[in-house]
């Protein structure tokens, strides 16, 4: 399939280009640039094959699309929220599962070692987080404990200088090719507390998982623990229960605020470039009212989730941003890119399932999104409970 030249124009109705700093534009036209040159050309081919593009993950590295707001000292690019947001909207505006990479790496892998880890752990495996030399994933959901992570079966017993660790993960991004794993276990407490595990540790397998309609860029797989030995320098000393989990998934589900919104703009770019070339009765299908409607309706909801996940970023870089509300914009914009998605699939007509655009492909990549990270429906009940106050999961 020949390449299409990436002609993207990014959406700014509401002049938000004059709330960013110079230095956060940058970030963006330069994550921008390497999406248009990278990713695009090829993002196509490689989801047509359910492959992943191992290449990205050095490409990644280089950009300091690893761990921006990870202090310098330790490989990290000492960035502020909204450049990592702008970073994520960028990447998943190319392609969700290019984001999920980097989104793994960064909340995922290298916050916990950062948040929790002993500075030997920070020193160790960092740097090479960073740099894109090692892959990093991150074990919470197990086959029958998605929404429930409480619930958890995966455990570690203790064995003198080392811990014995047995269970499974599902559904883990970058799984296949990571060299380290952040997973998190029962003790002989029934407390949950975090483990770093490495690729060769006797007895630790990553079967990948095939046959996805959704993220098929993305490598996906299982983390199975058959009696692992683990050094108890591997145990994150500083935290347990699901407070550690939890604060990760703050993180991650932040940058899937602005990257579910970054698939939503190119959804949105794409069909309005289409609209105004596509003749039927003898003018643009973008003269006609019902099209009109679909794009005027995919602009406003751009624009609210917009100035939605920049404020987010104004109170993350401040140091005040709720869970809650991390919640509510993860799950409106992804709310907003799925709709996007299906009403530019329509205004494509028939030309918007095939390879040639982006849409389909995004549209089956946000069915992922919009559940993973913590369901739309949990996100829901999230907000509800910080409204009235009362507890809808038990």
């Amino acid at each position: 399939m020949a390449a299409k030249t990436d002609a993207f124009q990014s959406p700014d109705y509401f002049l938000l280009d004059e709330l960013l700093t110079e230095e956060q534009k940058l970030v963006r036209e330069t994550v921008r640039n390497y999406v248009k040159k990278e990713i695009s050309p090829i993002i196509e081919d490689y989801a047509q094959r359910a492959e992943f593009p191992k290449q990205i993950v050095k490409q990644l590295g280089d950009m300091g699309c690893f761990g921006p707001t990870i202090p310098t000292e330790y490989g990290g690019g000492g960035m502020d929220y909204i450049s990592y947001g702008l970073m994520m909207q960028e990447l998943e505006r190319g392609d969700s599962g290019v984001r999920s990479t980097a989104s793994v790496q960064g909340s995922l892998v290298m916050y916990p070692i950062h948040a929790y880890g002993s500075e030997d752990q920070r020193q160790k495996y960092l740097p090479k987080l960073a740099s894109g030399e090692w892959l990093g994933c991150f074990g919470l959901t197990e086959p029958d404990f998605g929404s429930n992570p409480a619930g958890m079966l995966t455990n570690f017993k203790d064995a003198g200088d080392h811990v014995i660790l047995n269970g499974s993960k599902m559904w883990i991004s970058n799984a296949p090719f990571a060299q380290v794993a952040v997973v998190w276990a029962k003790n002989e407490n029934n407390e949950i507390q975090g483990v770093i595990v490495e690729r060769g540790m006797e007895g630790f397998t990553t079967p990948a998982t095939h046959g996805k309609w959704s993220l098929r860029a993305s490598a996906t797989g299982e983390l199975v623990f058959d009696n692992v030995k683990v050094p108890k320098e591997n145990i994150f000393p500083t935290v347990k229960g699901l407070k550690g989990p939890l604060a990760c998934l703050s993180k991650a589900r932040y940058g899937i605020s602005w990257g579910a919104l970054g698939a939503a703009m190119d959804c949105y770019d794409t069909a309005l470039q289409y609209s105004k070339e596509r003749v039927q009765f003898d003018r643009p299908i973008g003269g006609f009212q019902l099209q009109q409607k679909k794009l005027a309706e995919m602009i406003t909801e751009i624009t609210k989730a917009q100035l939605l996940v920049w404020r987010l970023g104004v109170l993350m870089n401040e140091g005040r941003a709720t869970p809650a509300q991390i919640s509510m914009a993860k799950r409106n914009s992804c709310e907003i890119a799925t709709n996007i998605a299906r009403d530019a699939r329509q205004i494509l007509g028939a030309m918007g399932i095939t390879g040639e655009y982006s849409i389909m492909r995004h549209m089956m990549n946000l069915e992922s999104v919009i559940t993973y990270e913590g369901t739309h429906d949990i996100h829901l009940l999230i907000t509800g409970m910080d409204v009235t106050g009362f507890n809808a999961f038990k």
